[in-house]
């Protein structure tokens, strides 16, 4: 359960501990059962359309998904629910989250990865609530854990951002080594948004990605798939 309001002040002040960092590597490895590789975000559509077709349209496509889409929405809905301060509010944090989620696909996109992420943490760490989005969960677990927010946004974002990129590394002639000096070129942003959406409140969450959430509507009928979204 939520034990009690975290200020930004308070946690800043909190030493970050090597234990808490490797939690949070853990529960953002690819290796923890949260089944993201099943996802890609809406990128199959854009694939499919044509609209990204190398590591340069991908690397923009994602800093926009980042910056100003679902990137920074998660962001903010995380840093939320980390300083939750009682059940009602967490409850109320993912409400407005699922409100906010564009499509069906992406709505059970955090709904199933926020699932396996509880599922897991409720055995082995304890006291994790069964019934969140994956980012309200994250923050949720992180503040449980006395894990730093900033720390936890911006891993968060580079695991979004990386699990994305493998999809296309599976859907595109990206090999692995560009995937990974895109999710390089990525990482600057991840931190700054993480840093950002610190003091930002429900009342900021916007998406000016259309075309990302017109690619993840289209999506649900998209024949061939290999991705649940």
């Amino acid at each position: 359960m939520v034990t009690g309001a975290r200020t930004a002040t308070h946690m800043a002040k909190r030493p970050m501990t090597i234990s808490g960092t490797l939690t949070l590597a853990q529960w953002l490895s690819p290796s923890f059962p949260l089944g993201s590789f099943a996802y890609s975000h809406g990128l199959e559509t854009a694939l499919a359309e044509g609209w990204v077709n190398d590591a340069a349209s991908i690397q923009d496509w994602l800093r926009d998904v980042l910056e100003f889409g679902t990137g920074r929405s998660d962001a903010i809905l995380l840093v939320a629910a980390y300083h939750a301060a009682s059940p009602q509010a967490l409850a109320d944090i993912d409400a407005t989250g699922r409100a906010f989620a564009s499509s069906a696909e992406r709505l059970r996109e955090s709904l199933h990865q926020g699932a396996a992420f509880t599922r897991t943490t409720s055995v082995i760490w304890g006291d994790t609530n069964q019934d969140l989005l994956f980012p309200t969960a994250l923050g949720f677990a992180a503040a449980q854990a006395d894990i730093a927010a900033h720390l936890t946004t911006a891993m968060y974002l580079h695991a979004f951002a990386s699990n994305i990129i493998m999809a296309c590394v599976r859907l595109v002639p990206l090999g692995q080594t560009e995937g990974q000096r895109v999710l390089n070129k990525l990482t600057p942003f991840c931190e700054n948004i993480a840093q950002q959406v610190q003091t930002s409140t429900l009342g900021d969450l916007f998406s000016n990605t259309f075309m990302s959430d017109i690619a993840a509507m289209r999506h649900e009928t998209l024949q061939p798939r290999i991705f649940q979204s």
